[in-house]
């Protein structure tokens, strides 16, 4: 078993009355690596200027966390088959519609990655898809979600 944390840090600017429902959504992501990362509510959700589009929002962080496992996973198991990854671009996308139950949620994250391989062996078509689905069934963030995640391959 692991154990994984974070540090969420918000704190109402001194000029702001809070309970007009008018305060800044800007916040501090803090890890134990010492990274800080500026976070905000999403524009769409939260109008600005109370929302800070510069800053990562929670679903912008859910996409690219679902993003960023299924390439690890995807360049270990390329590395595993002896395929030399040179680089995996991947421009994903998330939905955020009403569920089932009439709840908003992130439904669908779509997966776009673009891998460029060389040396002598590259993949068939086949074992790309083939890696990519094994990526996504060992993906432990894609496992834990209950969103659709779909993977479109692009060719670079």
């Amino acid at each position: 078993m692991s154990e994984y944390s974070a540090c969420v840090h918000w704190q109402r600017h001194p000029d702001e009355t809070f309970t007009d429902n008018r305060y800044s959504r800007g916040h501090e992501w803090c890890f134990d690596g010492g990274v800080n990362v500026p976070a905000s509510s999403s524009p769409h959700v939260v109008p600005l200027p109370y929302s800070i589009e510069s800053h990562v929002d929670p679903e912008e962080a859910f996409v690219a966390s679902l993003a960023s496992c299924h390439m690890l996973v995807f360049l270990s198991i390329a590395a595993k088959r002896r395929f030399a990854v040179d680089r995996y671009e991947d421009q994903a996308v998330g939905i955020m519609e009403k569920n089932p139950e009439g709840r908003l949620s992130i439904t669908r994250v779509t997966l776009r990655p673009a891998v460029t391989f060389s040396g002598e062996r590259r993949p068939t078509r086949e074992q790309l898809e083939t890696m990519h689905h094994q990526a996504h069934r060992d993906c432990f963030i894609a496992n834990s979600v209950k969103t659709d995640v779909v993977t479109e391959i692009v060719d670079p």
